[in-house]
């Protein structure tokens, strides 16, 4: 018979070491519960705060964008009247405090109603000439279904700035005006977003909103009607005889003995009959006149900013010209280089030519830099581009002397017509010839077609 004591003491044992691993088990859920009531807590705090950053971010910019500094006056006025009354029991403060808060209040509904426009914008011409303005249409149409108050639209031409009070509109109508650009300098000149202004009489607050039409207005430089008949341009139909021989061309050269590899079309039968032995025809090969013209990009080059626009308008004639005669054409100037690799790092432009159009639109968007090239590296570079050319107009200002127009036209090849065009307002136009080299000088642009015509006839 088993022993009852030994029985219930081994059960109690059990019973015991069960009722402690409950306890341990519960205590264990007990404190991950905690944790992680204490972990969702600290994250939603963490969410929390972040809200009111961005929140605060986001009130600090519109109160940038919204508050004036004559409303930041009367905000401060306000607040420091309204306290310092509360506080110290003062009735002069509290009322100073009080007008001010009024004020602001009564500023905050002119703000309304700035996304309540259609605006539309047209100008009549995308391209004009330097010195030349532009018309246009503006037109402002009430979208909203409630009455739009008075505001302003702000246009940006450029760096400039054109205004446009708009009146009380009703809602679905709405406003045409003419827009008159003044005349600008050349350059692509960006016009628009036209912008809503919205702000109270006194000037406290105001609320801008932009929409999203924007035109590029290509400003072309001023250029002159050149003859096609210049000076040193090449005047031919079918190309230029060259003194490389080849088998096929146009320029008939000399007869000589075939030689195996030569095509049977080019056999001279009269001279084989006559020799009694097979004889081919020899060309020399045609080249079509092909013309450079290269526009110094330094700004120490010219004696100020008036002086590189005739030159960009003397280039741009040339170029002009030459595409209307479809002849083939490179239109090269320096570009800006990076200080730090000046010197080491060699880059030009290439100005569109396919189109006149195309062309100006490109003499538009060049403009001179600190940090170029000089524009006898810019000439070498030019003819490393294309060996194939013909003549070089190399236009350049003032300051480049006759020894640098000399080292530019030897960067290219012995058999290319090298003529220089100096801009300088203050000289009278002339043409001479520097050990090779025409140099024209010329001080209006009306002077270019004189003197090319005049060195077309001598």
């Amino acid at each position: 018979m088993p022993d009852v004591s030994l029985t219930e003491s081994r059960l109690t044992r059990t019973s015991a070491g069960t009722v402690g691993t409950g306890s341990r088990t519960s205590i264990t859920s007990t404190s991950t519960r905690r944790t992680r009531r204490l972990v969702r807590a600290a994250v939603r705090a963490a969410e929390v705060w972040q809200t009111m950053v961005d929140a605060g971010e986001a009130a600090a910019r519109w109160a940038g964008r919204t508050v004036r500094p004559a409303g930041a006056v009367v905000a401060v006025a306000a607040t420091a009247g309204l306290v310092l009354g509360l506080i110290f029991g003062w009735v002069e403060w509290m009322v100073a405090g009080s007008v001010a808060l009024l004020l602001l209040m009564m500023s905050v509904p002119f703000l309304f109603g700035a996304r309540a426009y259609d605006v539309d914008l047209s100008l009549t011409h995308e391209r004009v000439v330097a010195g030349h303005g532009v018309t246009g249409e503006i037109g402002v149409r009430n979208s909203s279904g409630r009455p739009a108050l008075p505001g302003r639209l702000d246009i940006p031409v450029g760096r400039g700035l054109v205004e446009f009070a708009v009146p009380l509109l009703r809602p679905g109508h709405g406003v045409t005006e003419p827009l008159e650009i003044p005349p600008l300098p050349r350059g692509v000149v960006r016009i628009g977003p036209v912008t809503t202004v919205r702000s109270d009489p006194v000037g406290l607050l105001r609320r801008e909103h932009a929409f999203d039409d924007i035109h590029d207005l290509y400003v072309h430089p001023r250029t002159v009607g050149l003859p096609s008949t210049s000076a040193g341009l090449i005047r031919d139909l079918e190309g230029s005889a060259t003194r490389r021989l080849v088998d096929a061309d146009m320029s008939f050269h000399a007869i000589r003995e075939y030689v195996p590899g030569d095509s049977r079309r080019q056999v001279h039968w009269k001279s084989t009959a006559k020799t009694g032995r097979l004889m081919v025809r020899q060309y020399e090969e045609s080249r079509r006149s092909r013309m450079a013209v290269v526009l110094a990009a330094a700004t120490q080059e010219y004696a100020d900013a008036d002086e590189y626009e005739l030159a960009v308008s003397a280039a741009a004639s040339l170029g002009l010209r030459a595409v209307r005669d479809a002849r083939d054409i490179d239109v090269v100037t320096g570009t800006e280089i990076p200080r730090v690799v000046k010197g080491r790092l060699r880059a030009i432009r290439h100005v569109p030519t396919a189109t006149p159009r195309a062309m100006l639109d490109g003499f538009s968007a060049i403009a001179h830099h600190e940090n170029t090239m000089p524009v006898e590296d810019v000439c070498r570079l030019a003819s490393e581009a294309n060996e194939r050319l013909s003549i070089a107009f190399v236009v350049v200002g003032s300051a480049v002397s006759i020894g640098r127009l000399r080292q530019a036209a030897l960067a290219f090849p012995s058999d290319t017509a090298v003529a220089a065009v100096v801009c300088d307002e203050r000289a009278h136009p002339r043409m001479r010839s520097v050990a090779g080299l025409t140099v024209l000088t010329i001080g209006t642009l009306d002077d270019l077609a004189g003197l090319l015509v005049r060195g077309a006839t001598s």
